[in-house]
C-alpha cells in the first residue's frame, strides 16, 4: 500500500485525498483547521462549479449536496451604459446545470467524510521544515495549500505569467433574500454584469451554511471607484458598500437587492491577490521533491469563476496519474509530466482568463453584442464556462470570430 501526504484540504486536496482513499492508497492529509473551525469560520471564497467539474465529485460519490443546491440553468451577461441602462442583457442556456456550495459547508463536510473512509487527518499548519522532515516517510507529497510558506517552493513560471500584480480587487458578500431576475424567473442562472473600465459584478445562488442563498462578487480595477474595500472590517459596512455601488452603476441588480441581509456574521470577504504559473515541483532543503497542485501552480483571477472547476479537474487528472503510475516511483520527471497533462486544460483557462482581464477588443465586443441577437452565440458562450477550450474556436482570433457569427446567419 503506497503512501500519500496531501497538506491543503480545499477542494484539490480533499478531493485528491479521498479519490486516493477510495482506490486504497494510504493517506494522510494534513490542514490547520479542522471541520468545525471551517464550518464556523470567514466565508473562503466564491465558486459556481460547472457540470464537467460537478462529474468529477459525482464519480468519487462526494456530491453530498446536489439535492439541496440550487441547480443553476444559465448564465447572463449584462453590460452597463454610464446612464445607467444596459444595452447589452442576454442568458444563454447550460447544457448541464452548475451548482455552488459554500466551501464552509463542502469542506467541513468533506474532512469528516475522510476520517470516516480511513484516512489520518493531522491538524496542523505545515512549514517547509515540518514537510522536510515528513517527505521521506511518504512515496508521495502533493501540496494543496494555496496560501503561506510553502506557496514559496514552487518559483513563478515567467512564461506563463504575464501578470506582476492584482488585477481586481476583490469583494464577496452571501445574502439572503435577493429577488428573481425577472427576465427567467423561472430557472436559477449566474448574473456577470460588466461595467467598462470600472469592474465587474457577478450575482450567483449558492447553498450556504442557513440554506440556499446568493453571493454578491464585485471584481474593481484597482484605484477605480470600485476599490474601496480595503480596511472594511463590519460585514453590514461591507454590505452597505456593496449596495451602494450596484445602485450606482447596476441598478437594475440593486433593485432586487434592496431587501438583502448577510447570511451570518462571517458572510463577508475582500482582498486581492496576482494571477500567477508556478513551476510545478518544489524543493525541499534535502532535496526531496514535492507536487503542487490546483491554485499552488496554477492561480487565475476569479472573474471568469474558474478556481473551483480547475481545482477539481486537477484532483480528477492527478489522480489518474498516480493510479496509472503504479509502483514506479513519482520522481521529478513524473511530478512534470503530471502537471503538464493538467496544463493541457489550464492552459486554455488562463488564456480565457487573461484575455477577460484586459479591455475587450472589437470582435469581443462583437460577439458579446451578438449574443443579444443570436441565442446560440449566448449559449455557447454559457457552455464555454464549462469547456474553455471551445473558446480557442471562435472567441480570440477575429477571422475566427466573423466566420462563426457568419455560420450562423448564412
Amino acid at each position: 500500500m503506497r503512501k500519500i501526504l496531501v497538506v491543503g484540504a480545499g477542494q484539490s486536496g480533499l478531493q485528491l485525498a479521498l479519490g486516493l482513499l477510495s482506490h486504497g492508497y494510504e493517506v494522510t492529509l494534513m490542514t490547520n483547521r479542522t471541520a468545525d473551525e471551517v464550518r464556523d469560520g470567514k466565508v473562503m471564497s466564491t465558486q459556481c462549479m460547472f457540470a464537467s467539474a460537478l462529474q468529477t465529485e459525482r464519480d468519487l460519490g462526494l456530491n453530498f449536496w446536489e439535492p439541496q443546491a440550487p441547480r443553476i440553468e444559465g448564465l447572463g451577461v449584462s453590460v452597463a451604459a454610464p446612464d445607467g441602462t444596459r444595452p447589452i442583457d442576454w442568458v444563454g442556456r447550460l447544457d448541464g446545470f452548475a451548482q455552488s456550495v459554500d466551501q464552509r459547508v463542502k469542506m467541513a463536510g468533506w474532512l469528516k467524510a475522510f476520517t470516516e473512509r480511513g484516512g489520518q487527518l493531522v491538524i496542523h499548519g505545515a512549514a517547509v521544515s515540518d514537510l522536510d522532515y515528513f517527505a521521506g516517510r511518504y512515496d508521495l507529497v502533493l501540496v494543496a495549500a494555496g496560501k503561506g510558506e510553502l506557496v514559496g517552493m514552487f518559483g513563478r513560471d515567467a512564461a506563463r505569467s504575464p501578470y506582476t500584480s492584482p488585477q481586481r480587487a476583490l469583494a464577496v458578500s452571501y445574502v439572503h433574500g435577493l429577488g428573481p431576475r425577472p427576465e427567467h424567473p423561472d430557472f436559477h442562472a449566474v448574473r456577470c454584469n460588466l461595467v467598462p473600465t470600472v469592474g465587474e459584478l457577478f450575482v450567483m445562488p449558492t447553498l450556504t451554511t442557513s440554506g440556499p442563498a446568493d453571493i454578491l462578487f464585485w471584481e474593481g480595477v484597482p484605484g477605480g471607484p470600485l476599490d474601496v474595500f480595503d480596511g472594511v472590517n463590519d460585514p453590514a459596512e461591507h454590505l452597505r458598500t456593496t449596495l451602494e455601488l450596484m445602485k450606482q452603476f447596476v441598478p437594475w441588480e440593486y433593485d432586487r437587492a434592496r431587501g438583502v441581509e448577510l447570511t451570518d456574521a462571517n458572510a463577508t470577504l475582500a482582498g486581492r491577490y496576482t494571477p500567477v504559473v508556478r513551476d510545478a515541483v518544489g524543493e525541499l532543503p534535502s532535496g526531496g521533491l514535492v507536487l503542487g497542485v490546483a491554485d499552488v501552480v496554477v492561480a487565475n483571477d476569479p472573474i471568469t469563476g474558474q478556481g473551483s472547476n480547475n481545482a477539481a479537474k486537477c484532483a480528477a487528472s492527478y489522480l489518474d496519474s498516480i493510479l496509472a503510475r503504479g509502483d514506479k516511483p513519482f520522481d521529478g520527471e513524473w511530478m512534470r509530466a503530471t502537471f503538464e497533462r493538467y496544463w493541457d486544460y489550464a492552459g486554455h483557462v488562463t488564456k480565457w482568463t487573461n484575455a477577460m482581464l484586459s479591455p475587450p477588443p472589437e470582435h469581443v465586443l462583437g460577439l458579446i453584442g451578438a449574443g443579444g441577437q443570436l441565442q446560440p452565440v449566448a449559449d455557447r458562450f454559457a457552455n464555454g464556462f464549462d469547456d474553455p477550450s471551445d473558446f480557442e474556436e471562435w472567441f480570440f482570433e477575429p477571422e475566427r470570430a466573423q466566420n462563426y457569427l457568419a455560420s450562423l446567419s448564412a
